[in-house]
């Protein structure tokens, strides 16, 4: 399914949450896309990531994470929901009772057929210009991991790994996983 802007009106997080609670939303400078279920790979690829994440923060006290659908609020015309975010602890106070309010520490996005440009394009641009420290994206066919970190406002491509490779984090110091656990 292809995506496309609602209408040429620009929303704001007003009208963001008066669309209906039985579908996804996200806001990217004020288009409003709603936002297909994602699929089954897509789904043990996340849950499966999530697992390791978690864990790994969990255990060593790091702070929080999340998944899909939870809202990251930017500002006015940018509310996004990441199929997985990390907020530090020393940064918990970003998090209120209906969202994130700023920057995650880290974001996954997992690729699908009806958000892959939003994911790779759009939303790699909203991420670093909002301060996100780290975004990885999941290529769930190519069984390939891409990491970024924010360099003069843009992102820049730390690594890509895949299936037979090991992707660590560099916000999250030892966190590691083997992908062939996750694909």
């Amino acid at each position: 399914m292809a995506e496309a802007a609602l209408s040429k009106k620009r929303y704001t997080y007003e009208d963001y949450l008066k669309t209906p609670d039985d579908e996804r939303y996200e806001l990217i400078e004020g288009d409003l896309f709603m936002t297909p279920s994602p699929k089954t790979d897509h789904q043990r690829i996340s849950g499966r990531l999530e697992f390791k994440l978690r864990e790994y923060v969990m255990e060593n006290d790091l702070g929080e994470v999340f998944d899909a659908p939870y809202d990251v609020y930017f500002d006015e015309e940018d509310v996004v929901q990441p199929d997985i975010l990390y907020v530090a602890k020393d940064r918990l106070g970003i998090i209120g009772e209906k969202n994130i309010q700023g920057a995650p520490d880290l974001i996954v996005e997992i690729l699908s057929e009806g958000t892959a440009y939003r994911d790779a394009i759009q939303k790699k641009v909203l991420y670093a210009r909002h301060g996100v420290k780290e975004y990885w994206i999941v290529a769930p066919k190519e069984k390939m991991i891409e990491v970024y970190e924010p360099k003069d406002g843009l992102y820049q491509l730390i690594g890509t790994y895949f299936k037979d490779e090991t992707v660590e984090s560099r916000v999250l110091q030892g966190f590691k996983v083997d992908l062939k656990e996750i694909f």
